[in-house]
């Protein structure tokens, strides 16, 4: 039987030249798998007839968006999902759902290889491939441009020689991963650090800095998931695309920071990710009002921890679906509404309400009506400080004694 190899599609030149470049070089047989994770880009049937004109036995499409938004930016919302507290990891939450995908096309055509068309240098080939293994041990992986040298320009001489139906004249400067959870650019003048973004390269927002009057909205939470937005019912899929508009067009989301890959080098990155970015700060005000402190403060860690665990390619980890747990607990009293202005680039909580509100007006009051016993709070203090007293008094006995 003539092997066969499940490859990761996305339209492009690269994974376009790929399906022939890989029967070339394993004389195996190419299934084209392409993903629909909200990307904007084409339609899937002309995708899937792409690959069969570029040589593909076979093209599977899938419209996963509900399931991305649901099983994968939904754990990301919970987690308060933000690489190095800033990235809401927006292209490491789709490689995941991608990789399920590959690996149930793979076990349907019987095909034993996956291959994908990252570079030697990224992230990605890191998530794809221990994705791919976690899920199905018995698999292996290859990547064309990575282990074939399938070069830009060979990969353009290929494509004119054999006739593929795919323009490769369009060029563009950067390098842009997109999804519904946000945009992802690099590559090009941006690699000169010092280089400010211009306002080209941006697509899911609008300049911040133009006039313009503020959009206030109020998300209604459920154990920390957005379940209507101004009183009326949302999918969290509908929760994302609404926000992305209405956040998008008031240039809220917009990020530029300098990030440590997991191949050890520093990349410089330019995120927009509007939806996301008023998600994260209408749950994560919520949760200031409903979650007991040292909860928050465990939580924060776990986070953090979490956070790097999906960027680095782990999502089907033991330790990943471990803190799953622990994060839908800390959750659970997450509930109630959220009202922020959306302005000239920020989304800012201007009011809170909850049923699970730990905020009690008459202690946190200074004017009359006020509960709190403030002749309580002459011995906490006494009893809070106490061990770092003694030691302080222990260390200044030693001080004198030297």
């Amino acid at each position: 039987m003539t092997e066969r190899v499940v490859l990761a599609y996305s339209g492009g030149l690269d994974t376009s030249v790929a399906i022939g470049w890989i029967a070339e070089q394993t004389g195996a047989e190419v299934i084209a798998v392409a993903v629909d994770v909200g990307q904007d880009g084409e339609d899937l049937d002309v995708i899937r007839q792409r690959a069969l004109g570029c040589g593909a036995v076979a093209a599977e499409v899938a419209d996963a968006r509900d399931e991305y938004a649901d099983q994968y930016c939904l754990p990301a919302l919970l987690a308060n999902g933000m690489y190095m507290g800033t990235y809401p990891l927006v292209s490491a939450l789709s490689r995941p759902l991608i990789v399920k995908h590959l690996v149930a096309a793979a076990r349907k055509h019987d095909a034993s290889i996956v291959a994908h068309g990252c570079t030697g240098k990224g992230n990605d080939q890191v998530r794809f491939e221990v994705g791919i293994t976690n899920l199905a041990p018995d698999m292996t992986c290859i990547a064309p441009v990575r282990d074939y040298a399938m070069t830009r320009d060979l990969a353009i001489e290929y494509a004119e020689r054999h006739d593929l139906p795919i323009d490769v004249t369009k060029k563009s400067p950067y390098s842009i991963d997109q999804n519904v959870w946000g945009r992802a650019i690099e590559t090009g003048f941006l690699e000169d650090i010092w280089n400010s973004p211009i306002e080209d390269i941006y697509e899911y927002t609008q300049d911040p800095a133009i006039p313009r009057e503020p959009d206030e909205l109020t998300i209604t939470f459920a154990q920390g998931a957005p379940v209507a937005i101004d009183g009326k019912p949302v999918t969290m899929l509908q929760a994302i695309e609404q926000l992305n508009q209405r956040a998008g067009a008031q240039g809220i989301g917009r990020l530029d920071i300098v990030e440590d890959r997991l191949v050890g080098i520093k990349s410089r990155e330019v995120y927009e990710a509007p939806g996301a970015i008023t998600l994260l700060t209408a749950r994560a005000e919520l949760q200031n009002v409903t979650m007991e402190k040292d909860l928050a403060r465990f939580y924060m860690g776990v986070s953090q921890r979490w956070s790097e665990l999906v960027y680095d390619g782990l999502w089907f980890s033991p330790l990943k679906r471990a803190l799953d747990g622990f994060i839908a607990e800390a959750n659970r009293s997450v509930t109630g509404d959220v009202r922020l202005s959306l302005h000239a680039g920020r989304a800012v909580p201007v009011g809170r309400r909850s049923s699970e509100s730990l905020y009690d007006f008459n202690l946190a009051t200074y004017d009359t009506g006020d509960t709190f016993d403030q002749s309580s709070s002459k011995g906490f203090i006494d009893l809070f400080g106490l061990p770092s007293t003694l030691a302080a008094a222990r260390d200044q006995r030693k001080d004198h004694d030297d």
